[in-house]
């Protein structure tokens, strides 16, 4: 019970001094400001309504610090944001809650679901790597396993949503919100996993 109860923390808990509301409350701003960040990063596709952001990258990184609860709760919170009108939405789409009715809606609900699950694949694979939690970041092929599931959650919805907003169907759905995006989110799944590896080098070392 003691090793589930410190993997459960996730990444930052074990990096980061300190636990209690008031670190917690300092992770979730961190990681909200990442989110943010990554979204800003956004490029318009001329053939689809669905922009290349960073918010994807965003959200599994939030995932992999804060594990399934603190995740989906900063997701949650970074919803709430946008839908009050703060800009912390890739810029390219409707203002405040009514990017909630717009073709990207699909994506952006599934980000709890999605760090949730992530979260929670990467807390398990600390332990099955290790049954004393010796490592705060699973091997790569169950880290990369969670990242995978995490996309597969965010693909899914916004494929669903989208060929329900456009009415042209799953094909067009699938033309202008996942095959373009593959390489792009290959790229983000590598930048994880190095990132990662890199974080739990550092953490070993100290």
């Amino acid at each position: 019970m003691a090793a589930t109860k410190t993997v459960s923390r996730g990444f930052a808990g074990r990096v980061l001094a300190g636990e209690g509301v008031a670190a917690d409350l300092v992770r979730i701003a961190a990681a909200n400001v990442l989110l943010i960040l990554c979204a800003q990063i956004a490029i318009p596709l001329p053939w689809t309504p669905v922009p290349i952001t960073g918010q994807t990258l965003g959200v599994l990184v939030v995932a992999v610090l804060l594990g399934a609860r603190r995740g989906a709760i900063t997701l949650g919170l970074y919803l709430m944001e946008g839908a009050a009108g703060l800009p912390v939405f890739q810029p390219y789409g409707l203002p405040a809650a009514a990017r909630f009715l717009g073709p990207t809606a699909g994506y952006l609900m599934s980000y709890p679901l999605a760090a949730f699950g992530t979260g929670w694949l990467v807390e398990r694979g600390r332990t099955a790597t290790a049954a004393a939690a010796k490592y705060s970041i699973p091997e790569p092929a169950r880290l990369l396993g969670a990242l995978l599931a995490g996309e597969t959650i965010i693909f899914t919805a916004g494929c669903i949503w989208l060929a329900a907003w456009s009415r042209l169907g799953l094909t067009f759905a699938l033309q202008a919100g996942v095959w373009p995006f593959l390489p792009g989110e290959a790229i983000k799944l590598a930048i994880v996993m190095l990132a990662a590896g890199g974080l739990e080098v550092a953490r070993q070392s100290r």
